[in-house]
């Protein structure tokens, strides 16, 4: 017998329908030391940085802007549906999305959303290593 085997499978629309709130990734697997997070996006985030990991972004639906600064120079990245993208360990970033957007993100177990460094917190913004599935 496997151990911890999940009793069955999640499905991403599934899990997307049982939350409303924005910026508040969910947690929907592990894989290793990391979770797989999905998460309703409207509006902006803030800016900030993951200086230990690497971001992994997949818009499932929608269209998410990933503005990105090193240093002085700065450019922005449009992801549309099933466009995947990585940020880089250390690089500031600040995900919008005008229209709202679900995505999946990948990273690190313990991952703050708001990164290591971060700019003021919102109120609309959800300061989580992930949260449960329920």
């Amino acid at each position: 017998m496997l151990k911890n085997m999940h009793a069955h499978a999640t499905g991403l629309d599934e899990a997307l329908a049982r939350f409303d709130q924005l910026w508040s990734p969910r947690i929907v697997a592990t894989v290793n030391d990391h979770d797989v997070r999905v998460a309703k996006v409207a509006g902006e985030h803030l800016w900030h940085a993951h200086d230990d990991t690497d971001e992994f972004f997949c818009v499932l639906d929608g269209e998410l802007h990933i503005a990105l600064r090193e240093g002085s120079d700065e450019r922005t990245v449009t992801l549309t549906k099933g466009s995947v993208f990585v940020v880089p360990r250390g690089v500031e970033h600040k995900p919008s999305s005008p229209d709202g957007a679900s995505i999946l993100l990948f990273e690190r177990t313990g991952t703050s959303s708001v990164g290591t460094r971060h700019d003021t917190v919102p109120a609309h913004v959800d300061a989580t290593t992930g949260r449960e599935l329920t």
